[in-house]
């Protein structure tokens, strides 16, 4: 059985920053301790951090029918660079994940292609309740259901139907909140303003705060009367903050809360200079609205953070606003991000721990995932703290092949990513020999 020591390390696991070595054997955590002895292959950390794997809760890596932006094993390969080693992928392919037979396509396609581990929501539509309802639990992650910012079956914003679901299925439900009257009637009164050359930075004011929260506080108060494991998905407005509580533990939250690393990074002041590029659906929005999403992700108001990479190529991103579709890459680069943070002191990278690897495992209740613990499986990536880098065409793994974040310079490099022990990312290089595991669940 293969087995590695990772000596010298600053590990970062609990709340708690210590230096210590790790010992993996086969796909498991052997050992933790402050000084190991082991006859194996030994890689030294020189005081860089150890930190599980991340996992991110919201992808969209666009297979199937959409990969001409994207596919499951370039967004994984992009991922796994990035320190994530674990993902949950959205419905939104073409065909949409309606049916039970779909979902198992995409995990088939997964099993051959992804060099992270996966899980794949189950869609909700307009008529599919019954199907949704044969979901394994112990082994798909959740049920996503778009109250708005969709299109054809994918949109379910008619409230009975969606109380269906809300009252019925007994998993996790993950939904995008956004009220479809509301961004229709903002969407006309600004066509009939500024026409087809309207600019990109009003989309914070047709998809503003009042269609958020409207459907956002729709959404809580059904998962209150059915008693719903509700995820809220992508928090993009100050208000909607006030609707997430942090009095109890997230292991006995029945309402939670995701932030996604766009709304933390920029503002409606970025728009002039990115513009599409920046277009996502719920908008970036004002500075405040991105300064109280921050505060409520460190004071627990707000579960997890993500990324919603939603990638779309050069080409469509460089059409007018309406054409222009609303997304982009992100896996790559989430975690360094988020250590600029850290750099910056606005957040501690406990904190960061907490919220990208520690609460996705316990919110989705994930088997032996999440942690630096003995007997888990070694899902681990190692970040040097001070080795700069600039983002540039020539270093972008999303198959779309741009960044919003072109141009920046990090302070952190992921240089090791371990996925299920598999040493799968070491300074550049990929080893893809072995894939990525299907996520079990505790359920």
């Amino acid at each position: 059985m293969n087995s590695t020591l990772i000596a010298n390390a600053k590990i970062v696991n609990e709340g708690k920053v210590f230096e210590g070595d790790v010992l993996i054997k086969g796909q498991f955590i052997e050992k933790i301790d402050s000084q190991i002895s082991a006859p194996t292959r030994v890689i030294d950390a020189n005081g860089s951090f150890l930190l599980p794997g991340v996992i991110d809760d919201q992808v969209h890596f666009r297979e199937p029918g959409l990969t001409h932006k994207a596919n499951i094993y370039t967004e994984s390969k992009a991922a796994v660079a990035g320190g994530i080693t674990s993902f949950m992928e959205m419905p939104n392919t073409v065909p949409p994940t309606f049916t039970q037979a779909l979902l198992e396509e995409k995990y088939q396609v997964a099993s051959r292609t992804s060099l992270a581990n996966y899980s794949f929501y189950i869609g909700a539509s307009n008529d599919n309740l019954e199907e949704v309802l044969k979901t394994n639990l112990k082994n798909v992650c959740g049920l996503k259901i778009f109250m708005g910012s969709s299109t054809g079956n994918l949109l379910v914003d008619d409230p009975k139907i969606v109380e269906g679901f809300f009252s019925r299925f007994p998993g996790l439900i993950a939904t995008h909140c956004e009220d479809e009257p509301t961004i229709r009637r903002n969407t006309e009164e600004f066509k009939q303003k500024y026409g087809e050359e309207m600019p990109a930075s009003y989309h914070a004011q047709i998809r503003n705060e009042t269609a958020c929260y409207k459907s956002s506080s729709f959404a809580v108060s059904l998962a209150r009367q059915h008693n719903t494991k509700l995820h809220i998905l992508h928090i993009s407005t100050a208000l909607e903050t006030k609707l997430f509580d942090n009095t109890i533990p997230l292991e006995k939250k029945r309402i939670t809360a995701e932030a996604c690393i766009h709304h933390l990074w920029f503002n409606e002041n970025d728009y002039e200079k990115l513009g599409m590029l920046i277009k996502w659906n719920p908008a970036i929005k004002s500075e405040r609205d991105q300064n109280e999403i921050l505060k409520a992700l460190i004071d627990d108001r707000i579960d997890v953070l993500a990324t919603d990479h939603a990638p779309h190529t050069l080409e469509e991103k460089s059409n007018k606003y309406f054409q222009a579709p609303s997304g982009g890459p992100l896996v790559q680069h989430s975690l360094v991000a988020m250590m600029e943070f850290v750099h910056q002191k606005k957040i501690t990278i406990e904190k960061v721990v907490q919220k990208m690897c520690h609460n996705p495992s316990i919110l989705f209740e994930i088997e032996k995932r999440g942690y630096i613990r003995e007997g888990y499986f070694a899902d681990l990536t190692l970040v040097a703290p001070n080795n700069p880098w600039k983002v540039s065409k020539s270093n972008i793994l999303a198959k779309c092949g741009w960044s919003p974040f072109e141009g920046q310079t990090f302070h952190s490099a992921v240089t090791n990513t371990w996925v299920s022990g598999h040493l799968a990312y070491a300074n550049g290089e990929f080893d893809e020999s072995i894939r990525g595991e299907r996520l079990t669940f505790n359920r």
